[in-house]
């Protein structure tokens, strides 16, 4: 969420960063409002500072014995008393009209991150690896011959409909290998701390970390009013949600393994075939709160634990850093891997990771506090560490033999019992 403040001070700075999303200005609507706000506050005020000088003055009139001024000023008090309520109810839309309004503004991208509409102008920064030549046609991961027996769109569809799978034997092994694999690393060689958090939020959760009011439609809420999580990004940044930490504390870094869930309102007709796409799936996420100064460094490590997993598979990939108009809402900045798909013969997203500032630290209400120093916000980050289903998908294509088998990352071998690939048949050996 903007800081009210600093669009009061430089409203032609907040137009600008709107602009360069491709947005029209805004700061004339948003201040418009502010001022009715602080109207009607000030109102109120005045308002309640005049009863409150009425109730003083009903007392002096009954100690002198004046009954006839004693009615009229308590006539006036209770006057007063309505129209301090009605004026503090006044105020308080107001206020929640503002806040509603800077909850559906986007985050300002910073100066470095580069001009563009939509993803053609994104920007690559690096890559690694080379996909493998092939003497042969590559398929995609749900038409390889080996991964076919064990991933099943069929049931799912029956169970639950479009957007589902069910994974069984070698292939739901690999899958479940994956996850720990990635826990490990983040733990043991990226200094993460692993957490383990409900799939169910509260509705503030949600506003925390932006998926609300903005993005409803593309969440799922229960008849109790609970929300499920599109990403952990929503239970592990806003652990911090109303606190305020010693700067000694910080940073703080977190990754953890869940389900996720996603109604995919805004992709209709996109990536229907296979599972690359899903209403539910399994992330391990990760997310670190940090001072101001340390963010951009922070975002630059978590883009690299990132990276690394890719590498430690053998995974083909590229970084690019995300352009004005494809970043996401509460992001400043964002750097998105893509893995190499052979079976697409594209590089696909497989990881996102981005830095938001104090975009969600001020709808939480999360600070720190430096020694001796007033509170101020932290900045917070999040990023996919990784997706595991879509890495389950390269690492079946990118493993893909000619014969129908997938041979698997060395890596995953431990986590499989010494098995080292997926027959033609579907079983590990």
């Amino acid at each position: 969420m903007h800081d009210i403040r600093a669009i009061r001070e430089n409203p032609d700075q907040f137009d600008a960063a709107l602009a360069r999303r491709g947005l029209s200005p805004l700061s004339s609507e948003v201040l418009a409002l502010d001022e009715a706000r602080r109207a009607a506050i000030l109102a109120a005020e005045t308002a309640q500072a005049a009863q409150n000088a009425a109730s003083k003055e009903v007392g002096a009139a009954k100690a002198r014995g004046d009954d006839a001024e004693f009615e009229r000023l308590r006539a006036l008090v209770a006057e007063k008393k309505a129209e301090v309520a009605a004026m503090t109810a006044r105020a308080g839309e107001k206020d929640a009209e503002l806040r509603d309004m800077l909850m559906r503004i986007p985050n300002s991208p910073l100066p470095e991150v580069p001009e563009g509409a939509d993803e053609a102008g994104n920007v690559e920064l690096r890559r690694w690896g080379t996909p493998r030549t092939l003497d042969f046609a590559p398929k995609e991961h749900f038409d390889i011959a080996g991964v076919k027996p064990g991933m099943d769109f069929a049931t799912a569809a029956k169970l639950s409909g479009a957007r589902f799978v069910v994974l069984r034997g070698a292939v739901i092994r690999v899958h479940r290998a994956l996850a720990q694999f990635m826990l490990d690393t983040h733990v043991n060689e990226h200094g993460l701390t692993e957490t383990w958090t409900p799939v169910l939020v509260k509705e503030e959760a949600m506003y925390g970390t932006n998926q609300l009011p903005k993005f409803a439609e593309d969440s799922y809420q229960t008849t109790n009013g609970w929300w499920l999580v599109p990403t952990s990004e929503v239970t592990l940044t806003n652990t911090v949600a109303g606190d305020i930490l010693e700067e000694s504390a910080l940073p703080i870094r977190m990754t953890a393994h869940t389900q996720c869930f996603r109604s995919e309102a805004g992709s209709a007709g996109k990536d229907t075939t296979g599972m690359l796409r899903q209403h539910q799936f399994e992330k391990v996420e990760m997310v670190s709160i940090t001072t101001p100064e340390t963010s951009l460094a922070e975002h630059e490590r978590m883009t690299r634990c990132a990276e690394a997993i890719l590498e430690k598979l053998g995974l083909p990939y590229r970084t690019i850093v995300l352009c004005t108009g494809d970043m996401g809402f509460g992001a400043t900045k964002t750097h998105d891997l893509e893995v190499w798909l052979p079976g697409q013969n594209t590089y696909r997203e497989i990881s996102s990771v981005s830095v938001c500032g104090d975009f969600q630290a001020r709808r939480m209400n999360a600070r720190y506090r430096a020694a001796g120093g007033k509170p101020d916000f932290v900045h917070t980050l999040n990023g996919s560490g990784l997706a595991v289903g879509r890495c389950l998908i390269a690492v079946l294509e990118n493993g893909q033999q000619a014969d129908g088998s997938v041979d698997l990352p060395a890596v995953l071998h431990p986590y499989l019992g010494g098995k080292t690939r997926i027959g033609a048949d579907g079983v590990l050996a």
